[in-house]
């Protein structure tokens, strides 16, 4: 069936709704995308408008997502990566002569610290393209081990013999919830039992947050919510107010803005390290070998 999109918001809009959705005040959005705070309130009210239906309401502390926005954010979000996807194909199409470094990466690090890594990389080396290949943990050492990859990332507590690998960040993972959740007013934390008690919001079988995560609590109660990526587990947290564990790096904006609370665990902690990872019997490139040095240079940091 036809449709001229007019309902539809132009991609900065939605980058500003779903920035505001993530960031839980147009304020701290604002600072986020680096524009000024009547710049985004204006994005977002255009966006609104186009769309004919109210996404946030506003209240003393920030906004707050309708039951129609939390629609609008989850299908906003998924035509902002189709226009990534386009945007990264057509630059493919464009660069046919560059060299391309095919690039396996988890959730926590596609989102949080490869963006960085790959900037540094195009700074540093003329004439390569950095292709990502997104997946969760499992999902990377298989397109690692199989030679989809030139360079994988993985976050979790194991990596398997056959292939090389070298550790390049630090990790951990908290527990949050959303601010009005009691959690939220225990000073002193909760107790590993009443954690393990609880259902949480939990990403999928085969990542590293979940693997780390039982191996931490191995008798926990039955998820409430199965998800397939760090973004979406956040939002769930938000709206259904269901505490989940998640990365401390990917949480970090949302702790900040005060969208999450982390909640401290009495006698748990549960750290983790990123690795790279890459098969042994493939000399890596001097592409690969300049992300690597980019990656290990900025652990820590």
């Amino acid at each position: 069936m036809h449709s001229d999109l007019s309902h539809v918001p132009e991609n900065g809009r939605l980058l500003a709704l779903l920035a505001v959705a993530r960031c839980g005040s147009i304020s701290a959005a604002a600072d986020e995308l680096g524009v000024s705070q009547q710049a985004m309130s204006t994005r977002v009210r255009a966006a609104e408008r186009t769309l004919g239906v109210a996404v946030f309401t506003r209240t003393s502390r920030g906004v707050e997502l309708t039951a129609a926005g939390q629609l609008v954010v989850t299908w906003a979000g998924d035509v902002v990566d189709s226009a990534r996807a386009l945007e990264h194909g057509v630059t493919g199409l464009r660069s046919a002569g560059e060299s391309v470094l095919r690039v396996a990466a988890s959730n926590t690090v596609s989102e949080c610290l490869l963006p960085g890594w790959a900037s540094a990389l195009r700074a540093a080396t003329t004439g390569v393209r950095v292709q990502v290949l997104p997946g969760n943990s499992e999902q990377v050492v298989a397109a690692v081990t199989a030679g989809e990859a030139d360079l994988g990332f993985v976050e979790g507590p194991t990596v398997p013999r056959g292939l090389a690998r070298r550790t390049v960040a630090s990790d951990a993972l908290v527990v949050v919830v959303p601010r009005d959740h009691p959690w939220a007013r225990r000073r002193r934390g909760i107790t590993v039992a009443e954690l393990a008690a609880t259902p949480l919001v939990v990403r999928e079988a085969g990542s590293g947050t979940r693997r780390t995560w039982e191996r931490a609590v191995p008798s926990h109660a039955a998820p409430a919510l199965e998800l397939s990526s760090t973004g979406a587990v956040r939002d769930a947290v938000v709206t259904t107010g269901t505490p989940a564990v998640l990365s401390a790096l990917a949480v970090r904006g949302d702790l900040r803005s005060g969208r999450l609370v982390a909640v401290p665990v009495v006698d748990l902690t549960m750290p983790r390290s990123i690795r790279a990872v890459w098969n042994p019997s493939q000399r890596p490139s001097e592409a690969a070998t300049e992300l690597l040095a980019i990656a290990a240079a900025t652990r820590g940091a």
